[in-house]
């Protein structure tokens, strides 16, 4: 994000009425973050504990040892004391180092092998030393998330596994699944996505365009974007989206004061296409 842009853009969410910030390291603007939420805690705004924030674990930092000083880095950025959700981003490791994509010399990354239970492990221990009020995942399979759950002296279960969810892509089967364990889903891109094609799947035509989201929007005097957000929480997604524009932040907030019947829920969910647009090519 441009220098600044984030600063304000999280203020102006915190006035709103938002709660919960979805961040990582790997988005270079968690100093802007902490310096947002300080400040509307100095305000009288807010206090810390009226907070929700989530921090990731980038993929070289898998290897057990590197997890816990990893989060002590995010929160020294933060300047916080702890986060409320500190999540593992992927289930796949890099090669550890200063490079956030470690490459070789054909341009192709170099992955790493660790072992996602002992991964695991080490967030349960963060969890122990108060580093963190709950730990999750990201980006998890079913067979990922098993893998944990079946794990010998699993200490703490996932809270939770953000993916992308949201109308053409609603997660049916994860969904339940993550039901059934208490898990809940955080539906990132829940509105779809930029059309940058150099990390977004363009062949699905953009989500808000949608005749059946516009129609049902027009019947509540509602936008497309907050007719797919409100799909989703009345499923029981967690939604985060993400904007940098004063008038879409007021926008997405505006959410609660409207309910969908079970006939436009139905309508909704056939919009499915189960294609990502975030294919994370890497």
């Amino acid at each position: 994000t441009p220098k600044g842009s984030c600063l304000e853009s999280v203020k102006i969410a915190i006035d709103t009425g938002y709660r919960h910030i979805d961040g990582a390291f790997v988005y270079y603007n968690e100093h802007e973050v902490g310096q947002a939420i300080r400040e509307k805690i100095a305000e009288g705004k807010i206090k810390r504990e009226d907070i929700f924030y989530c921090g990731k674990l980038w993929n070289t930092c898998h290897p057990p040892e590197l997890v816990r000083p990893t989060l002590e880095k995010t929160l020294k950025i933060l300047q916080l004391d702890y986060v409320d959700l500190y999540i593992i981003e992927l289930p796949m490791a890099f090669k550890p180092g200063d490079a956030i994509y470690p490459k070789d010399e054909n341009g192709k990354i170099i992955y790493h092998e660790t072992d996602l239970c002992a991964t695991w492990e080490a967030m349960e221990a963060c969890k122990d030393a108060g580093l963190a009020k709950s730990i999750g995942v990201s980006n998890f399979n079913r067979r990922q998330l098993e893998m944990i759950l079946n794990k010998p002296g699993l200490k703490y279960k996932p809270v939770s596994n953000q993916v992308e969810c949201h109308p053409y892509f609603t997660q049916p089967k994860l969904l339940e699944f993550c039901r059934q364990h208490d898990i809940v889903i955080v539906g990132y891109s829940p509105l779809g996505t930029s059309r940058d094609e150099t990390w977004v799947n363009v062949s699905s035509p953009p989500l808000l365009k949608d005749p059946v989201l516009n129609a049902i929007g027009k019947k509540y005097n509602k936008t497309a974007a907050q007719v797919a957000l409100r799909f989703s929480i009345q499923r029981g997604v967690v939604v985060i989206p993400k904007s940098f524009n004063p008038q879409r932040i007021k926008e997405n907030f505006q959410i609660f004061d409207f309910s969908l019947t079970e006939k436009e829920m139905k309508e909704i969910e056939a919009l499915n296409k189960n294609v990502r647009y975030v294919e994370l090519l890497m």
